[in-house]
Order: C-alpha cells, then structure tokens, then sequence
C-alpha cells in the first residue's frame, strides 16, 4: 500500500469499490469471518423509534455499510477500518463540551445518551470520492445536546474532534493527516433538524468502524464531514479549522455540501454510483435534503463558500 506525504493525500486515495470487490473474492474464509467482526463483537440492539425524516429509499446492504468505509485512523484503504478497527475500546468514553456555553464539563456516554429519545434515521450518504450508500442510523439531533449545554450569544460555530490513541488507532501513527481528526460547523447546520449525534446502525449500537461509540451525521453535506469517535465539541465564535480544508483547501472547502454543479478540481460531482448498483446515478443537490437546508444558505455563493 502506497503512503503519500500529506500535502498528496486526498479522499481518493482509497480502494475503489470495484477493486475492493474483487479483493474480497479472496477473503472468504477467516479473515473475511474477521472483518464482520472487527464491530460487531460488542454489539448490542438499541431501543429507538422511527423518524420522520428517514428517505424510502431502499437501505445499503449491513455487509457494505460495515465494510467499505473510509476512516484514515484505521488506515487509508477501504477495507482497513473493519480489519483494524476491533482493538479500538469505547468503555469508558466521555466527550469534552467546551467553549460558549454555560454548561461546560466531560460528559459520559451513559450520560449523554440520556440527551433525547433515540431515533432511527434512514440518510443518504454521499462521499466526495463518487459513492453513496442509504444508511438507517440510529440516534439524536445534535441540537439537543447542544441546547443542553446552553450556549451562549456568541457561539457561531460548533468544532469537533476525533479520538487520539495510535496504540490502538494505528492509522494515526502516519503523517498523512495532521492528528486529531477534526471537523465543523455553523451553530444553524449543527441544529439543524437534520444533523444527529449517531450511536448504531441497523438496529444496533455503532461499529468501531463506522465511528463508535459516538459520531456525528450531516446528510447534506460529504460523507467526510460526519466526523466519527468524538470525544471533543467546542462552542466558538471563530470559524474553526478542519482536517481536509487545512491538508488542501483548494480542493475541500469548510461547507462541503453536497453540490453537482461544484466539481471537485480533479473529477466531477455531477453524479455518483450507490454501493450495490451498476448504473451511475444523478447527484441530488444537498444530497436531496434541499427542501430542510436550502435556506441557509440563500444568499450565500456556494460555489465561493464550497
């Protein structure tokens, strides 16, 4: 496998789909066993109830969602996170709330799932690198958590950051990325109706390799900015820096919404393949959610704010 330095890096620099099919063809047998346990060995159902906001759209196969991820501090190829990922503990985990809010402190997970009624959101998800997949997560607006916290007047954006542990996250041990993992957005997106704190899939508490325990949801925007295992929030009046916008800001901008007619500078975002289906597809402004997002940003030129 091929490391580039950092600044050669991008989100395409991963397994394509059909490459990563014909791999598998090989692994049948224990390693195969394997990556479906990298996740699942810890298991368990979770208690939710459907939402409003779940497209109809027919779901990914569990075997692709658990399996062809992208989560570079796993390692870069696709198949890396599910393969790595089973020596990552989530017990005990907490999350640090910071910033401008008036309720700062570390939370526990125990706790934190206390926040709101957990739900089973069935989202689009679309990844810069062309791929989409239609995933039932299950958890709940990151606005609750947010209001919980009582921020203050002067919070305008909302900073996140991933887990830090190379003995076990052994991706991080590379230079590709500048460690933590990190991500943001405006304080209106993370309330948005639509943005979810994730704590399962498919009717089940969250993979290592999909993010667990803890990560967050933004179907609207590229599947990179759904930061996972966060174990850091921070209210700010500043626009905070992030992993991709400071590697190569040319080509990953702060918003990163899903747009068609913004193509990335070395390929197109006019459309994209779904996981498990031959035929290209026509890439949906706002991944299809204009209808819930659209307004924020009336007035705002997305092809300069991209």
């Amino acid at each position: 496998m091929l490391i580039r330095n950092a600044p050669d890096l991008t989100e395409n620099d991963v397994t394509p789909h059909e490459v990563y099919l014909q791999r598998r063809q090989f692994m049948a047998g224990g390693i195969a066993a394997g990556l479906g346990l990298a996740g699942a060995a810890t298991a368990a159902p979770l208690a939710f109830k459907p939402s409003k906001w779940s497209t109809t759209e027919k779901r990914t196969p569990l075997d692709d969602v658990t399996s062809y991820n992208n989560f570079y501090e796993f390692g870069v190829d696709k198949d890396d996170p599910a393969k790595n990922a089973g020596r990552l503990k989530t017990q005990p985990w907490t999350i640090q709330i910071e910033g401008e809010c008036a309720k700062p402190g570390r939370y526990n997970f125990e706790d934190i799932l206390k926040t709101a009624p957990l739900e089973e959101r069935i989202y689009r998800l679309r990844c810069v690198e062309g791929w989409s997949m239609v995933i039932p997560w299950i958890g709940f607006p990151l606005a609750a958590l947010i209001g919980r916290v009582q921020p203050t007047s002067k919070a305008k954006f909302v900073s996140f950051e991933t887990l830090m542990r190379p003995d076990q996250m052994i991706g991080q041990r590379s230079p590709y990325l500048d460690w933590p993992y990190r991500e943001g957005l405006r304080i209106d997106e993370a309330v948005n109706p639509l943005t979810i704190m994730a704590v399962g899939l498919y009717g089940q508490t969250l993979p290592n390799q999909n993010g667990a325990p803890i990560r967050l949801v933004v179907p609207w925007k590229y599947g990179f900015k759904s930061i996972k295992s966060v174990v850091k929030i921070r209210l700010q009046e500043t626009q905070p820096k992030t992993t991709w916008q400071m590697l190569n800001a040319r080509e990953y901008g702060f918003y990163s919404n899903v747009n068609p007619t913004v193509d990335h500078p070395r390929w197109s975002q006019a459309n994209e393949r779904r996981i498990g289906e031959f035929r290209r597809r026509e890439t949906l402004m706002f991944n299809g959610y204009g209808d819930q997002v659209a307004g924020m940003y009336r007035g705002l030129d997305l092809r300069k704010f991209y």
